[in-house]
């Protein structure tokens, strides 16, 4: 019996999660996302260029990374038969959001950490752009957890919603935006060549990161810490700069009462707990919200269907 492509899509979303539960992020530099990177590594250089165009060709060259990334995920969705779609597209699904690697890349900084704070320093420097080279214990946890809390959306949340609205393509094009902005989204020399990436980062994730909001504040309504996690979210969520990451993090913190704190630039939460003990807490939380989200992405498949097939389209 052949799926519709209703049930194709649910069956590949959950297939893509499993598989990254058992396979990880491969280390190759054949990985799609790596020749990605160098793709943007290529042209992402601004001494290259006169600085009078260099904010024309960010945007000239942001179509071009992400037409040229998502064209395979849409021809192989539009030309494949339906069995073998069954069978490849929930790697090519994987290829565009990181789960099970975001957890163990976090969980290395910990246990870096105990090790020394010289490991704890360069495993967490990994993870973020920030200095870390005369970050201390919690500074440096709350720099591996807070990365975890931002790439709930950035790596997880956002390429599943572009693939419940748009399929295979909609979640590579998430993945070529959200790349190009965690390469060239910086206040340095890179500014004017990656200006148009970090503002479609910013549209690209700013339904995603309310959603994951949303979905925090219902866990932790379970647990009875919804006031907790609201009140901090209201209070801290612009401390961090940009529009998406502070509220989820300030959701997060609020919600697992514990503080992150970048030095010199912003503190968000009470710190009833510390990062050391309530870490387990953290990655808890991101599992509830992954697995309620690819819940609710299903529900999104069914009523999209639902319309296309009730308008004949």
């Amino acid at each position: 019996m052949v799926p519709s492509a209703v049930e194709a899509g649910i069956i590949v979303l959950f297939a893509a999660l499993v598989v990254d539960r058992l396979l990880g992020d491969p280390q190759s530099s054949l990985h799609p996302v790596a020749v990605l990177g160098r793709f943007i590594g290529f042209w992402g250089k601004p001494e290259v260029y006169s600085l009078k165009i260099q904010q024309f060709l960010g945007v000239i060259f942001w179509l071009v990374t992400v037409v040229l990334f998502a064209i395979p995920f849409y021809y192989f969705t539009l030309l494949s038969p339906w069995y073998l779609y069954l069978i490849i597209a929930p790697f090519l699904l994987k290829i565009c959001f990181a789960w099970r690697s975001l957890e163990e890349h976090t969980m290395n900084v910990g246990t870096a950490l105990k090790h020394g704070v010289e490991n704890g320093r360069a495993q967490a420097g990994m993870m973020v752009s920030r200095d870390t080279a005369h970050l201390e214990g919690e500074h440096i946890l709350s720099a591996g957890y807070e990365s975890m809390t931002e790439n709930l959306t950035d790596s997880i949340i956002s390429p599943l919603f572009y693939y419940s609205l748009s399929g295979l393509a909609g979640a590579a094009v998430y993945r070529a935006v959200n790349t190009m902005d965690a390469m060239l989204g910086y206040r340095d020399q890179r500014i004017r060549l990656g200006w148009c990436s970090a503002r479609m980062d910013d549209i690209f994730n700013f339904i995603p990161a309310r959603i994951t909001v949303f979905l925090l504040l219902v866990y932790f309504s379970i647990l009875g810490r919804f006031s907790e996690s609201a009140r901090v979210m209201r209070r801290d969520g612009h401390k961090r700069p940009g529009y998406n990451g502070g509220i989820v993090m300030a959701a997060m913190a609020g919600g697992i009462g514990i503080r992150f704190e970048k030095p010199g630039v912003y503190t968000i939460g009470d710190g009833e707990r510390s990062l050391d003990e309530a870490g387990s807490d953290i990655i808890r939380a991101c599992r509830f919200v992954t697995i309620i989200f690819a819940f609710l992405s299903s529900g999104t498949l069914i009523l999209l269907g639902s319309l296309i097939n009730s308008t004949g389209i």
